[in-house]
């Protein structure tokens, strides 16, 4: 039932294998990546009590020197005072770690982030495995190399793209998450069919049943048929100049959202489902698209258990949040918009006044 999926990037390409069970061959895949010797693995406090233990038992079944250091769970952790801490530990395993060393990332896309990051900066650069544990994680932030860590400033800021050389997903892990963690992935599902598959769309609203009971089969291929998309915008656009933008789609507003009220308040991908009604709202005012698009949209998102309105949004403080994003260019931010179902574009020209009543429809029972 494995699927496995190609990120072609040249001499850095790597496989993405997604299947059930896939965590008892961690040390097999990690031992295959040429000169490992070592692993470290890194995981939250909570991945660490629930796959922790496996994880070693495999990397050590290979025949790797293992070792698995951690940090407290949440959003709030994904900082560079935790890439510190992490590096301290890293630098006190036993034997010594040095470029022969794989840091495998194990859990959710905080520890996906801060495990890039670590691998990304100690010795100036170590490879390194994604294992991600949470939907959000296996078809988003697993695939594509982005590393990195918040600021007060805002969500991301401070990072760096370190492609990992191999990304192992095991479907069966996604039984463990709370009912909010898993819709928080299926809004990032839900956004890459809009932006790239509108079969994709079909598919979910046919699945939703199975994927909300978290069937293997149906999320073997929901996953795979998601990191498929992924991996070939990433290959066409590594490090977001031109169509890896469009994996933005609701995150310019969802990001702000996810800053006003507080992360860890939030999940991502309910403030990435608010800002995608965003995005269609401003797409329906420049006159790109129609309502219907937005209706079926939420709809979808509604049948997945997830919000698509936050009374008590401000959308002046919301809007200056926005001033941050890391992706605007020239002072002026970028806006990826729908111009139908499969297909998205990206806009500089939208005005505020029409960003803060997309925000204030967010807010009220109806939308607008």
């Amino acid at each position: 039932m494995t699927r496995k999926v190609t990120v072609e990037l040249g001499p850095r390409s790597y496989e993405v294998q997604v299947g059930p069970g896939l965590l008892a061959n961690l040390g097999r895949t990690a031992s295959a990546i040429r000169h490992v010797q070592q692993a470290v693995v890194i995981a939250d406090s909570t991945v660490t009590g629930l796959y922790g233990r496996q994880a070693m038992h495999s990397l050590a079944s290979a025949g790797l020197s293992a070792a698995l250091i951690d940090f407290p769970a949440g959003e709030a952790n994904k900082n560079l005072a935790t890439v510190g801490k992490l590096c301290d530990k890293l630098f006190a395993v036993s034997p010594a770690v040095d470029r022969n060393c794989l840091i495998v990332a194990l859990g959710g896309g905080v520890p996906g982030d801060v495990a890039g990051m670590v691998a990304a900066v100690a010795l100036r650069g170590l490879r390194w495995m994604q294992c991600p544990t949470t939907l959000l994680a296996d078809v988003d932030a697993s695939v594509g190399g982005k590393t990195g860590v918040d600021h007060p400033a805002g969500k991301n800021l401070i990072g760096a793209f370190h492609q990992p050389s191999a990304v192992l997903i095991d479907v069966r892990t996604l039984k463990s998450l709370p009912a909010q963690e898993l819709r928080s992935g299926l809004a990032e599902c839900v956004k890459h069919a809009v932006i790239r598959d509108a079969e994709l769309l079909d598919f979910v609203e046919a699945q939703a049943e199975a994927i909300l009971a978290c069937d293997e089969s149906t999320m073997t291929d929901l996953v795979a048929r998601n990191v498929e998309i992924k991996a070939h915008v990433v290959s066409a656009d590594e490090r977001e100049t031109g169509q890896r933008a469009h994996l933005n789609f609701g995150h310019t507003v969802g990001h702000a959202i996810e800053a006003f009220v507080g992360y860890g308040k939030v999940t991502h991908g309910q403030a990435v489902s608010l800002g995608m009604v965003a995005a269609c709202i401003l797409a329906e005012t420049k006159g790109l698209i129609d309502s219907s698009l937005r209706g079926r949209l939420e709809a979808v998102m509604g049948r997945l258990g997830l919000e698509v309105r936050l009374p008590g949004l401000d959308a002046d403080q919301v809007w200056n949040i926005m001033q941050h994003d890391k992706k605007a260019r020239g002072g002026r931010l970028r806006f990826v918009l729908p111009t139908g179902l499969g297909r998205v574009d990206t806009f500089d020209d939208v005005q505020e006044q029409d960003v803060k009543e997309a925000i204030r429809a967010l807010g009220q029972p109806g939308g607008r």
